[in-house]
């Protein structure tokens, strides 16, 4: 795999990026240090955490994640220097207040998240810091639309950004990047960074895959113009689009146990929606049809689109590790992209 420029930042990464929300809620701690390994072992230099992991997320867990990392660092001399670490503050609570207190996410709120980061992946420095979700109201997490009666924004995007700054005059973040957020918010980071000479986002990480296609509307063309790089997460869709749940679905008695069938959270989400179900049955089949595995379908999909700079992989083990990265080097025949549209067609977007 050749490595990846972001942004016009100078981190060179792999195309495939190893997530690790799994760890710390389905994944144990001497698992995910065998998965970390294995990863490192296959090449990928690129990883991705954040301070509210493990997900479904509990104030039980709240840190577990990045503590496993640092935990794996310490028992690896020298990993950390051949991995470009990122991870992700998070925005305003929404109903999580183990995070932080309040409804909003201050400039202080960022520093002291960052140090807590820092500590727990026992690193001096983190490469890619992102902001996890806007500090103001946006349509996320499955939201259809903005509802500018819901702002309740006590951070400007100034603010932010001058906090990130100081921890990068300080040297305990390399660059910043943002996730889950719209045209708007990656405009507006850009714009005031430029204007007042401050740290430039390089990412955004937001949902893409073959049921959530979202950022091909208008996104698309704002990074591609402002030169931020796209880390697509859940390319699998939570597991649905490797085919595990298209005889059970996500309730049947003999559901498989993935995340989908296992905690009843995420059925509420935007994953566990009927349409974004029949949807993957779909895509099953089409892959199927072609000689390929839904996984590698899927995979090869997000692994070959030209607005993809690195795909997050969340496996939980080595095994689902080894094959994700087995689907590198999948192409789809234009015949199968037709095709792939024309379910998109059918039924748009159904985990947006």
């Amino acid at each position: 795999m050749n490595h990846i420029q972001l942004g016009s930042s100078d981190l060179h990464v792999t195309p495939i990026c190893l997530g690790t929300m799994t760890f710390g809620e389905q994944v144990d701690e001497a698992t995910a240090h065998a998965i970390l390994s294995r990863s490192l072992e296959r090449g990928v230099n690129f990883i991705d955490t954040a301070e509210m992991y493990a997900v479904p997320a509990r104030a039980e867990t709240c840190g577990a994640t990045e503590t496993f990392i640092g935990n794996w660092f310490a028992k690896h001399p020298g990993a950390r220097d051949k991995l470009v670490l990122a991870t992700k503050v998070a925005g305003p609570s929404r109903g999580m207040p183990w995070i932080r207190e309040g409804s909003g996410m201050t400039a202080a709120d960022i520093v002291a998240a960052c140090e807590g980061s820092l500590s727990r992946l026992r690193t001096d420095v983190i490469d890619l810091y992102q902001i996890h979700w806007p500090e103001r109201h946006v349509p996320a997490f499955g939201m259809l639309y903005y509802d500018p009666s819901k702002e309740k924004s006590a951070t400007s995007i100034h603010e932010q950004l001058e906090a990130l700054a100081g921890l990068v005059k300080a040297g305990k973040v390399r660059h910043i990047g943002l996730s889950n957020e719209t045209p708007y918010g990656v405009h507006e980071f850009v714009r005031l960074a430029e204007q007042h000479g401050l740290p430039r986002v390089a990412t955004v990480q937001n949902p893409y895959c073959l049921i959530n296609r979202t950022f091909e509307n208008a996104l698309d063309e704002t990074c591609h113009r402002l030169g931020v790089s796209l880390l697509a997460y859940s390319p699998l869709g939570f597991g649905l689009l490797t085919g595990k749940y298209d005889v059970t679905g996500i309730d049947g008695p003999d559901a498989p146990q993935g995340r989908m069938a296992k905690f009843d959270s995420m059925k509420k989400q935007r994953w566990g929606r009927p349409d974004a179900l029949a949807a993957t049955r779909r895509y099953s089949a089409l892959a199927r049809e072609h000689g390929l595995t839904p996984a590698q379908l899927a995979l090869a999909f997000c692994y070959t689109k030209w607005q993809v700079a690195s795909t997050i992989i969340g496996v939980t083990s080595v095994a689902q590790l080894d094959e994700d990265l087995d689907a590198w080097g999948t192409t789809l025949s234009p015949e199968v992209l037709a095709a792939i549209d024309a379910i998109r067609w059918d039924i748009r977007d159904p985990a947006l």
